[in-house]
C-alpha cells in the first residue's frame, strides 16, 4: 500500500482497489477493509471455525474483536472474550460474547476451563502477545490451535516447543493479513464476503468517532491514550 493515506485524493494501484457494493456507505468501507478482511482469514482460513465450537478471543473489545464475534455467532460458534478494563466488558457482551473476562483481574485460562467443564477450546485468537501467550496455550484442548496474529503488549518470548508446545501437540501459527490476500482476485472475494456479512445484519458496524482530516493529530492522541473504544475514520 503506498504511502500518504492522510490527503483529500490519491491514486491507488488497481490491484488493491475494490468495488464497493450498493448498501454499503463509504464510511463503513473505511473502517471494515482491515478489521473485516483480517476477521475474514483468521475464521474462515487460519482457523476454519465451526457451528457449535466455543472458542477463546483476546482483546474482545477492540476493533477485530467487535466484529470477530459477530462472524462467529452468524456460524452458529461461541466466543468467549478477554477484555483489559472491566468498562470494556459491556462493549464486548453487546457485540456477541458468551463469556467476557477482565484478565488483569481474572485467570482468564482458569475460567475459560470453568466455562468448557474443564475441556478447554480448539483454538484461541490472540493479538495481545506477551501477556497472555502462556495462559492461551494452558486452556487449549489436545491438537488445540494457537493463533498469534498481533502482540501489543509486547513481542513473545522465545517459545520452548518440547515444554510448550509438544505435550498437547498443539499448533502454533502466525499468520498475517497479506499471507491471504496476495492477488486481486483473493482480495476482491474476501472484501465481498466481509460486505454480505453487513448487508444482511450479520456484522453491525457502529462508527465511535469521526474527526475532520484536519483533526488527525487528535485522533492519534485520543487513540494512543486508549480514548477510542470503536471504529475511527478521518473525513476530508
Amino acid at each position: 500500500m503506498p504511502l500518504g493515506a492522510y490527503s483529500q485524493q490519491r491514486i491507488i494501484p488497481a490491484k488493491i482497489a475494490v468495488k464497493v457494493p450498493d448498501g454499503i456507505s463509504h464510511k463503513q468501507a473505511a473502517t471494515l477493509m482491515t478489521k473485516g478482511l483480517t476477521t475474514n482469514y483468521l475464521i474462515s482460513k487460519t482457523y476454519i471455525l465451526k457451528a457449535g465450537e466455543t472458542i477463546l478471543f483476546h482483546a474482545a473489545a477492540g476493533g477485530v474483536g467487535q466484529i470477530f464475534a459477530q462472524w462467529a455467532n452468524s456460524i452458529g460458534a461461541k466466543v468467549i472474550g478477554t477484555v483489559g478494563s472491566d468498562k470494556k466488558i459491556k462493549i464486548a457482551e453487546e457485540n456477541g460474547y458468551a463469556h467476557v473476562i477482565n484478565y488483569t483481574k481474572n485467570d482468564f485460562a482458569k475460567k475459560v476451563m470453568e466455562i468448557t467443564n474443564n475441556e478447554g477450546v480448539p483454538a484461541v485468537f490472540d493479538g495481545v502477545g506477551k501477556n497472555t501467550f502462556k495462559g492461551s496455550l494452558a486452556c487449549l484442548k489436545t491438537r488445540g490451535m494457537m493463533v498469534s496474529f498481533g502482540n501489543a503488549s509486547g513481542p513473545l518470548d522465545p517459545v520452548n516447543v518440547p515444554k510448550d508446545i509438544q505435550p498437547k501437540g498443539l499448533y502454533l501459527t502466525r499468520p498475517s493479513i497479506g499471507q491471504y490476500f496476495t492477488n486481486r482476485k483473493e482480495l476482491q472475494t474476501g472484501a465481498d464476503e466481509v460486505f454480505e456479512k453487513v448487508k444482511f445484519g450479520k456484522i453491525k458496524i457502529n462508527i465511535f468517532k469521526e474527526y475532520k482530516l484536519s483533526d488527525a493529530k487528535q485522533a492519534h492522541q485520543d487513540l494512543e491514550s486508549r480514548k477510542l473504544t470503536g471504529p475511527a475514520i478521518l473525513i476530508p
